[in-house]
């Protein structure tokens, strides 16, 4: 039989990019094959890249030395390693925090007629995953799919406190920060000062810095495996009493330890 006959072709997405890596290619469809057998032999490798097994051997160990396969003692086959176990974790975890997560945030909301965001950092951004609007009249809008600075609002900030002052500096290099309102933070130093703060006692605030006319408080979640992950209540100004900002910490705090004690 062919190679053609014998395994199934590696799926193909877009167009075909201009400068291919073939050695890359080859690593990918080789994982891409290992997703639709438990184990492959080196031969079966070779023959599936038309490579000879020189070639395929040095690609595996390439692989190997990543953990993303590792080679069975006992027969010699490939199989997927730990680095690998690792990524199919931390994807199929981030499909399940939304739906885990919801019907605390759904009781969050209830209990503050507020509106509510389930946020995870995305580098210098923070991307809102989850949103449910207070049904009030005067409301805060929902945040669903919004990505926004995080610097500039309350559940960015309280992601960016659980990274270390060496992590911040590297992800903010320039000391001008672009701003998204006329109240938000616009330079490292000030940043750095605010996430001290943050650290201190535990929550994050925006004071219209994200949204004129919008203040919030935001929790992250202790969760230590990745993704980095916060809840936050936006409330109208008018509403955001010294009264209602204790209650929001208090609804926040207990409901991030709830949704933290769901993830794995």
């Amino acid at each position: 039989m062919s190679a053609a006959q014998l395994f199934p072709s590696a799926p193909e997405y877009g167009t075909f990019p201009q400068y291919p890596i073939e050695s890359v290619d080859n690593a990918l469809r080789v994982l891409v094959l290992l997703g639709e057998r438990p184990q492959l032999r080196l031969t079966d490798v070779g023959q599936y890249l038309g490579v000879a097994s020189s070639t395929a051997h040095r690609l595996l160990a390439m692989l190997c030395y990543r953990g993303l396969v590792r080679q069975n003692a006992a027969t010699r086959s490939y199989e997927p390693g730990p680095a690998l176990d690792q990524l199919a974790y931390g994807l199929l975890r981030r499909l399940d925090i939304r739906s885990r997560a919801r019907p605390i945030l759904e009781q969050l909301n209830a209990d503050l007629q507020e509106t509510v965001h389930l946020g995870r950092l995305e580098g210098v951004d923070v991307l809102f995953i989850d949103s449910i609007e207070s049904t009030r009249a005067l409301r805060v809008v929902n945040r669903l799919g919004r990505s926004m600075r995080a610097h500039c609002t309350s559940t960015g900030k309280a992601l960016l406190a659980t990274l270390s002052d060496e992590e911040l500096r590297a992800l903010y290099p320039e000391e001008s920060l672009p701003q998204l309102t006329q109240h938000s933070i616009d330079t490292r130093t000030k940043l750095l000062a605010e996430i001290a703060e943050i650290r201190r006692r535990g929550y994050a605030t925006s004071q219209e810095e994200s949204e004129e006319g919008v203040k919030s408080l935001a929790v992250a979640l202790r969760a230590s495996r990745p993704p980095r992950l916060a809840l936050c209540a936006s409330v109208p100004v008018s509403r955001m009493t010294a009264t209602t900002r204790k209650r929001i910490r208090e609804h926040l705090i207990e409901s991030a330890e709830a949704i933290d004690q769901l993830l794995p």
